[in-house]
């Protein structure tokens, strides 16, 4: 298993350059440092002086790929891609267009997301199965047309109007919980209760018909049959026998999302004023900060390898046919 971990390992490291040098060919030769000095002087009419001033405070100054000025290793070091672009595969975010140190920013605001993110993920994934697997179960009944109807209705709904909505009903007229904000240590569950419930609300309506989905295809196959003749009720055999044939399925769509823990929910970060790496992203775009966005696109594809990693391992301690070569 080591060395398949090694393998994978080395298989994304391409990857990774690939992601960055097309980030690095979208911000800057797309968007040049001129454009991005413009853009956060905020003046209609800005002097060429003031432009060169602002890109040597931010070392925008410097060539993009290669500095004929420079001796040996320096050509490549001294220049905007590998400033910018290279350190960031040592975790060197740098600092910000705003003067902000982006390591220490992720660092904090990594916890508000992820205390978000992980009991919307939980109890969004225990709700959404156990959902699917007593539809399955009462099959072919009238309950199960009704939330086939239930489920298409919520997937057809935005999850904006969730989020209006929830603040409106909960959070203003009953006042059960603050409309938004964050606070730290305990204090902060009051102000999540509210988007933790619309996230798992908001993911019912695709979630339960996706798994709906793989466990019906489970209830067809042989080990079923075999299962029910050898005379377990069907609670027992979509429990004890179809739940655990179908993780794999599941450890995929589960284990693929762990980055967003991380990353946070852009949408509902913002809505409810939580500090976290959602909310500073969409800040960062706001700002026109490319530093940040450059950085948080490269975390988010990390992140997004490292849970196929996790995909690819776990499949073997759910499925012991499948092995790793």
């Amino acid at each position: 298993m080591m060395q398949y971990i090694i393998r994978r390992l080395l298989y994304a490291v391409p990857l990774l350059m690939a992601v960055n040098v097309l980030t690095f060919v979208l911000f800057f030769v797309v968007n040049s440092p001129d454009d991005m000095a413009r853009m956060q002087l905020g003046q209609k009419r800005v002097s060429e002086q003031a432009i060169a001033n602002w890109k040597h405070q931010h070392g925008y100054d410097l060539p993009l790929l290669l500095n004929d000025q420079q001796t040996g290793f320096k050509q490549i070091s001294e220049t905007i891609f590998y400033q910018k672009s290279v350190n960031l595969f040592w975790f060197d975010f740098g600092i910000s267009d705003s003067g902000r140190n982006i390591g220490a920013d992720i660092q904090q605001r990594m916890w508000p997301s992820l205390v978000l993110a992980l009991p919307s993920l939980l109890v969004g994934l225990l709700v959404n199965i156990t959902l699917a697997l007593l539809i399955v179960l009462f099959r072919n009944s009238r309950f199960e047309l009704m939330a086939n109807v239930a489920l298409v209705m919520l997937m057809s709904i935005s999850s904006l109007f969730y989020i209006i909505a929830g603040q409106f009903l909960i959070a203003r007229l009953l006042r059960w919980v603050p409309i938004s904000g964050y606070d730290s240590g305990w204090a902060a569950s009051k102000f999540l209760i509210l988007p933790v419930m619309i996230s798992v609300l908001a993911g019912i309506g695709s979630g339960v018909r996706w798994y709906r989905s793989l466990f019906l295809e489970e209830v067809e196959k042989d080990y079923v049959r075999t299962a029910r003749a050898k005379g377990l009720n069907e609670t027992q055999v979509m429990f004890g026998h179809v739940l655990k044939n179908a993780m794999i399925p599941i450890l995929t769509g589960v284990v693929v999302v762990l980055p967003l823990l991380f990353m946070g929910s852009l949408i509902m970060e913002s809505f409810f004023s939580i500090p976290g790496l959602g909310s500073y992203t969409i800040d960062a775009i706001n700002r026109q900060d490319f530093a940040i966005v450059r950085s948080m696109v490269f975390l988010g594809s990390v992140l997004y390898i490292f849970g196929l990693l996790l995909t690819d391992i776990s499949y073997t301690l759910v499925d012991p046919r499948v092995r790793l070569n």
